[in-house]
């Protein structure tokens, strides 16, 4: 497994993205929140993923950038415990609940703990 995160894998549907909020399941883990939706991807892909900061919470682009670079980053790495163990496909998305700027470390260990989380939750359905 490679860990890649490439352009099949990004979650641009905007109508996929509105699904998410409206019918998506949900883990949390402070200060990551990971929705999720079993749904038919377009692309020969397993998992579509986005990222989302909230924009009340953190004001300047470049701050909110640099978180979404942080989730993308811990997901990249971690994602290879998903896609060995889950069936079906699925799509993503890794929203920041935190008030102020995390370190890499913790963005880590909250995306691996939600990764297992949904790992055992998917496992039971």
């Amino acid at each position: 497994m490679s860990f890649t995160f490439p352009k099949e894998e990004k979650l641009k549907s905007r109508k996929l993205f509105n699904t998410l909020f409206t019918q998506g399941k949900s883990i949390t883990k402070y200060p990551v929140k990971l929705i999720y939706l079993k749904t038919e991807l377009p692309k020969d892909v397993k998992i579509q993923m986005g990222v989302a900061v909230p924009k009340k919470s953190f004001k300047s682009a470049v701050k909110r950038n640099r978180i979404k670079r942080l989730l993308r980053e811990a997901y990249r790495l971690n994602k290879p415990m998903v896609f060995n163990n889950s069936e079906g496909n699925f799509a993503f998305l890794f929203l920041y609940l935190g008030k102020e700027m995390p370190n890499y470390d913790l963005v880590e260990n909250s995306i691996r703990t939600i990764l297992q989380k949904f790992n055992n939750t998917t496992i039971n359905e």
